[in-house]
């Protein structure tokens, strides 16, 4: 039986295992609009505010659950305004599906009315695009586009389909999903036996970990590694809740807004094992001289990234669960205690923020919205100081529960993939930190939650300025204040009530918590805004290029 193209895209989508769809409609795409209409028990379809949100909702549905985000735009603008959150994915390799319509194929190339190439635009920023030109290739280019999404290295994948082609008709039979059955890269048991040869006879190892770790899911086998070698282990931003909070081992956040401690182990170790990271310029500010008395290991599934920013002395090319799960099997139980006492000496170093009540501390905000939701709270931010102060006392001990745009840094991420990440998460509190500047660039979202009943509470961080960029031009340039005062500040709280949500505003902790704790136990969505000082900094800063010997602590 022949069926429209349209229907073989949703029938596709839900023999993918596709329960949500973010997306915006648009003439190119109506006809997939009209047949999600006969599945809306099947797929939910959550039509967003703007599409780049529906891009980040999409983000952040995959980051929080482990699945393939999907999101479709209609072509032209539509298509466009996705290429910011495809790229977000990219850089933090985040399995999406990406489906733009265009015009019939023969107004390709003729400047038609809302025709864009973006097969073009985005090839760059996607591990694979096609563009469908025969109906008989929809259904296996759909499917192909989740496999090559979700394997390997993740990463998004674009379809771009012509309207005509959605207008044809053409068999269409359920299948099972395709299976990645191309030859892995998998190291050599004598690659295995080499590098538990290289941490058994370190005296000074530390683990180095990033969101490699997260989607291979394999927390619990580095958890293994460092409790039978006793191996003290940091974690990039993307790495966050792959190791134990309080876990004595555990370093926390390494590079420009890491630990001074971190920072100064890895100065000092004499082997580096650096588990699904890219070395990049955020962590190994000075290329020269990170870990320079360290043999360095690298293992990673993606074999481009071996010595593209940092020259190792040896590498592993696979999946980090497997290699992990082998490995475990040569590792000699140590107690090494003298790296570990040493480590904890230099921890007496470590930049401590002052506690206060009359004023709103940043720590003090995300430690207690960590205490009082527990375990189970997902955090979302979006680019700035507020994401460093989330990052440095965020408390997470599961993977899958700190979300933030890590290598392209896109202010305006966090509010649609707050909302992915509820719609996936429906049983555990989603908060979403921002800051003023972020949270102006993509509110429209409100409208989005609101209108799906997506209780997401947003917690603004607003000092009236561009934190972090002031930051910046306070401590290197001069404090010359060019183009980060925001004059003009929101009432948010009459922006929620407009919108349907409900607004809160603090000056000070007790107020915050009390205002907190109603959002928590209400059913709506809310705002809470909490007014900083524009002179809050995020410390301890290493400048860019810098060393753990230019640090500021002050």
């Amino acid at each position: 039986m022949r069926i429209k193209g349209s229907e073989i895209i949703v029938k596709t989508l839900i023999d993918e295992g596709v329960d949500t769809l973010f997306a915006y409609p648009g003439g190119s795409v109506i006809q997939v609009f009209d047949s999600l209409y006969d599945y809306s028990d099947k797929i939910r379809l959550i039509r967003t505010s703007h599409e780049q949100g529906a891009s980040h909702a999409a983000d952040g549905y995959a980051r929080s659950s482990g699945k393939v985000g999907v999101v479709m735009a209609t072509s032209g603008p539509g298509a466009t305004n996705i290429v910011t959150g495809i790229a977000t994915a990219f850089m933090d390799s985040i399995p999406l599906v990406c489906i733009t319509g265009n015009a019939g194929r023969k107004l390709l190339g003729k400047d038609s009315f809302q025709e864009i190439d973006i097969v073009g635009i985005t090839m760059p920023i996607t591990k694979h695009n096609f563009i469908v030109r025969d109906i008989k290739d929809l259904q296996d280019t759909i499917r192909r586009a989740f496999l090559i999404a979700n394997s390997g290295r993740k990463g998004p994948v674009l379809i771009d389909i012509p309207s005509d082609v959605m207008g044809d008709y053409w068999e269409y039979e359920k299948k099972e999903k395709l299976v990645d059955d191309s030859l892995k890269n998998k190291p050599s048991l004598e690659d295995i036996k080499k590098l538990a040869e290289c941490i058994n006879n370190s005296k000074r190892p530390i683990i180095y970990c990033g969101g490699g770790l997260t989607s291979s899911g394999s927390f619990m086998e580095l958890r293994e590694l460092i409790k039978l070698s006793n191996i003290p282990a940091c974690n990039t931003i993307m790495g966050i809740g792959v190791l134990g909070y309080e876990d004595e081992l555990n370093l926390g956040m390494l590079g420009m807004h890491g630990r001074y401690s971190t920072n100064h182990a890895i100065d000092e170790c004499d082997l580096l094992i650096a588990c699904g990271v890219r070395f990049s310029d955020r962590v190994a500010l000075n290329t020269k001289k990170f870990a320079k008395n360290a043999y360095i290991v690298h293992i990673d599934i993606d074999k481009s990234e071996i010595d593209k920013n940092i020259f190792t002395d040896f590498s592993l090319v696979g999946d980090l669960k497997e290699i992990l799960s082998e490995l475990l099997d040569y590792i000699e139980k140590k107690d090494r205690k003298e790296w570990i006492e040493r480590v904890n000496e230099l921890k007496k170093d470590d930049y401590k923020p002052e506690d206060c009540r009359d004023k709103i501390k940043p720590h003090q905000v995300i430690s207690y919205i960590s205490e009082f939701l527990g375990e189970d709270l997902i955090f979302v931010t979006d680019v700035g100081q507020h994401q460093m102060w989330t990052a440095q006392y965020c408390g997470r001990t599961k993977p899958r529960s700190f979300l933030t745009s890590g290598g392209l840094g896109t202010m305006g991420f966090g509010y649609g993939a707050s909302i992915g990440a509820k719609l996936a998460n429906p049983d555990r509190p989603v908060v979403h930190i921002t800051g003023d500047g972020s949270f102006n660039m993509n509110f429209n979202e409100i409208l989005t939650a609101v209108n799906n009943n997506v209780k997401v509470i947003s917690v603004i961080m607003n000092n009236s300025t561009l934190g972090m960029v002031r930051q910046w031009q306070h401590l290197l340039y001069n404090n010359r204040f060019s183009g980060t005062n925001i004059e003009k500040t929101i009432d948010y709280v009459k922006l929620a009530d407009s919108m349907g949500a409900e607004g809160y505003s603090c000056d000070n902790l007790s107020d915050f918590k009390e205002s907190f704790n109603k959002a928590a136990s209400s059913n709506k969505v809310s705002i809470i805004e909490v007014r900083i000082d524009k002179n809050e900094l995020v410390l301890p800063m290493i400048p860019a290029g810098g060393t753990v010997d230019d640090v500021i602590m002050e």
